[in-house]
């Protein structure tokens, strides 16, 4: 798969509305299932190799509106990784603590470490979505004579620079924007509303953050257009197709980490001398 058609390379005339969101690149379903499958098993591999090289670490994140598909996508996509080597972090509205903290405090204790994945259902991209949307400045406790208009572009050169501070620690940096039709959030609202097993997803809230559609999109363009780069650039995700969606994301992971220099360490000379003795310890015991 060409995973180029979903890169984020330039700011330049960057729109959401040039990316389709029901593309499902000439692959059926079962077609989907099946490489989506295959990919997974490549990743359990790639992910015990990164465990046990120890020197890189993976942060995926996951940015979209309600109901575009981020659970089950972590859910689908990730199931095939060890447990041991993965966490999932959700990001929820900001605790009393955490506010008084900086902006990225609380998504840096989230941080994975050298040789493990992380993966960020929502994230620090928050804070120029929803918080600028919204105007949630005004909660966060920051002195006001750094409260001024150009404060995004601010915000945007911080995380800019944040990922590439992260980069050159050894982080690769996924981020995936679901990209789902109003239509199709819809549809899977009154799914939500219709099937009692899944009545708790749904929100009153949901309803009013949808009245904001056309202000996200633009909050989404502009953080996106912003903070995409060779380093850590952004995946618009045709999320209308929930099948091709994971496989998408799954082969953007596999290449990307088929990329890095990751080696099973090797045993010193000293212990390669002697593995015909230990071998033949355990068998004479």
């Amino acid at each position: 798969m060409d995973i180029k058609r979903f890169t984020v390379k330039s700011a330049h005339n960057f729109k959401l509305s040039n990316f389709k969101t029901d593309d499902t690149g000439n692959f059926s379903k079962k077609e989907a299932k099946k490489l989506l499958a295959k990919n997974k098993e490549k990743m359990f591999y790639l992910q015990d190799k990164l465990y046990a090289h120890d020197r890189y670490s993976v942060l995926i994140i996951f940015q979209a509106m309600d109901a575009a598909g981020k659970d089950s996508a972590i859910k689908h996509v990730m199931s095939g990784l060890n447990p041991q080597g993965t966490q999932v972090t959700s990001f929820k509205q900001p605790s009393k603590e955490e506010l008084d903290h900086d902006y990225l405090w609380r998504t840096n204790k989230a941080l994975p470490q050298r040789g493990r994945i992380g993966i960020f259902n929502r994230s620090y991209y928050e804070e120029v979505l929803v918080v600028k949307l919204h105007n949630l400045i005004k909660y966060q406790k920051i002195p006001s004579e750094f409260v001024k208009p150009d404060i995004w572009k601010k915000r945007y050169r911080h995380i800019r620079e944040f990922e590439k501070y992260a980069y050159e620690n050894g982080m690769v940096i996924l981020k995936f924007f679901l990209h789902v039709s109003k239509e199709e959030q819809k549809n899977r609202f009154l799914e939500r509303l219709d099937n009692p097993s899944k009545n708790w997803k749904f929100s009153s809230a949901d309803l009013k953050e949808r009245t904001f559609w056309d202000d996200y999109q633009k909050c989404y363009e502009d953080a996106i257009a912003a903070t995409s780069s060779k380093i850590a650039p952004w995946y618009v995700v045709p999320a209308d197709k929930k099948w091709f969606t994971r496989l998408v994301v799954s082969e953007i992971i596999v290449q990307r980490l088929s990329k890095l220099k990751m080696e099973y360490p090797t045993l010193g000379k000293e212990e390669l001398k002697n593995i015909g003795h230990y071998k033949e310890q355990l068998l004479n015991e």
